[in-house]
């Protein structure tokens, strides 16, 4: 597995990281053999960096990671996990939370270090609390060697730039979602520009775009307007029609930016995960892309809104 630096922070990351999210059953129910596989498997292909959440599964999916990780060495693998967000609707950024908040991360993890912590959706509070009282609280972590490397990830485009203007001379790395697909390439063209200037790490996460450009069924809860729905589902045709799965053409054009230090993708099972490290393994048909790129054009860089409304 190809690496690539985290900013400057002397930490090297997988081209392709293993998203715990789906270990907490954020999506499915998971068979507890084989979410314990999928994280071996993972490693076993060299997709060493796992990042997890308390929000996923509400706890879950740190326990599980704890489990599965137990009689790995610690040098063989690189933890990311976060804090803040708890549940749909319980945030908590306040300083005590930091500190207890990874307390009970690390002991779930049965890791007494952190290679990267950061702040897990932002967009949802009032932003000055992030630079007044999170970020001092994190700082102190990352002093005592609990943390290697922090930042923060949200979704609005807005809500990085207004927390960038504080604290981007603290923070050694970002994490953003549905932000660089076949799709939505807004990270790149609106904000990767500031981030290297400043040598900040920049994580990428959710290639598939909740499902979106996969042949799976779109989700219910899928936020994306419905002319992006349309185009994805037309796109996955000529993909199919090329002999190619769209999930294969996102993933690769997702890994591939050498500017993006990892992506971000999960599976509980083992099975998806052998196949996107084949996947990358293949070369890009570039053709194809095009044609895919061209058929999202109209709709290049829509999203939705998330979090509160002045944050959007």
């Amino acid at each position: 597995m190809n690496r690539r630096p985290l900013g400057n922070t002397g930490i090297q990351l997988p081209v392709l990281a293993f998203g715990a999210s789906s270990l907490g059953q954020e999506f499915r129910p998971v068979a507890l053999d084989q979410a314990l596989l999928s994280v071996r498997v993972a490693l076993d292909l060299g997709i060493n960096l796992i990042d997890t959440s308390p929000f996923y599964g509400r706890g879950m999916s740190e326990v599980l990671l704890g489990i599965a990780l137990r009689e790995v060495p610690r040098n063989d693998y690189q933890l990311c996990t976060k804090l803040g967000r708890y549940s749909e609707r319980h945030f908590d950024f306040s300083a005590k939370r930091v500190e207890e908040s990874v307390h009970v991360s690390m002991h779930r993890l049965g890791t007494d270090y952190l290679d990267i912590l950061l702040l897990h959706d932002v967009e949802f509070v009032p932003l000055q609390q992030i630079w007044e009282e999170t970020i001092p609280a994190v700082l102190k972590l990352k002093q005592q060697g609990k943390v290697r490397a922090i930042g923060f990830s949200c979704y609005p485009l807005k809500t990085f730039n207004t927390v960038l203007d504080q604290i981007e001379d603290q923070i050694d790395c970002v994490l953003a979602y549905n932000r660089y697909t076949l799709q939505n390439t807004s990270l790149v063209a609106d904000l990767l520009p500031r981030l290297e200037k400043k040598n900040i790490g920049v994580m990428n996460a959710g290639p598939f775009s909740a499902r979106l450009l996969t042949n799976a069924e779109l989700p219910v809860w899928l936020k994306e307007p419905e002319d992006v729905k349309a185009a994805a589902r037309t796109a996955a045709k000529r993909c199919e029609s090329r002999g190619v799965d769209i999930a294969q053409l996102a993933l690769q054009f997702s890994c591939a930016h050498p500017s993006l230090a990892t992506t971000i993708a999960g599976s509980a099972n083992p099975a998806n995960i052998r196949k996107w490290v084949e996947w990358l393994e293949q070369p890009i048909d570039h053709g194809l892309l095009a044609e895919v790129q061209s058929i999202f054009d109209p709709v290049r860089n829509h999203g939705h809104a998330e979090g509160l409304p002045e944050n959007n």
